[in-house]
């Protein structure tokens, strides 16, 4: 599987990417050894993931994301999380 990830930068900034390991590659952008982008913006923390089928469906939304707004991402990013708690049963889905 494959999951596209957006990490928040310790400047505010957000910043998209593609893996098969999402906690491997969080480890490596703090380390500074990731994304040229998060080097000098570490420490990052995940703010959600999506997994794919394979690789092209993941960097066909990589590409989608990375265009998209400020405002548009953290609407996605919390699109993101309520379908992950929704499937972790952790929220009630006639709640919402």
């Amino acid at each position: 599987m494959w999951y596209v990830y957006i990490i928040r930068c310790k400047d505010g900034t957000y910043y998209t990417g593609i893996t098969t390991d999402v906690e491997r590659r969080l480890k490596e952008h703090n380390s500074g050894t990731g994304a040229k982008y998060t080097r000098s913006r570490t420490p990052v923390e995940l703010e959600e993931c999506k997994e794919f089928k394979n690789r092209s469906e993941a960097s066909k939304e990589e590409a989608r994301i990375k265009k998209l707004t400020r405002v548009r991402k953290e609407k996605l990013i919390g699109e993101w999380r309520v379908e992950r708690l929704r499937r972790e049963n952790v929220i009630d889905i006639e709640l919402l």
